[in-house]
């Protein structure tokens, strides 16, 4: 069965593989000459989202060292 880091680790990995995905949308709308605004910001949010969330996930997988 697997154990709750297993499954963070897992999100972690589905988050950042989006995270990278949006990067290329980004990059490819900015890139192309019919770009829609409403849709870029879309995008920019939900990419910041993932970097929170991402943020969110490494913080909870990496044991805080108590000096």
């Amino acid at each position: 069965m697997l154990t709750d880091r297993d499954s963070l680790l897992r999100r972690l990995l589905e988050l950042r593989s989006e995270h990278r995905d949006l990067d290329t949308v980004i990059s490819r709308l900015l890139a192309s000459s019919g770009l829609d605004q409403i849709q870029m910001q879309r995008l920019k949010k939900r990419k910041l989202l993932l970097k929170d969330e991402i943020a969110w996930l490494e913080s909870r997988l990496i044991p805080d060292d108590i000096a």
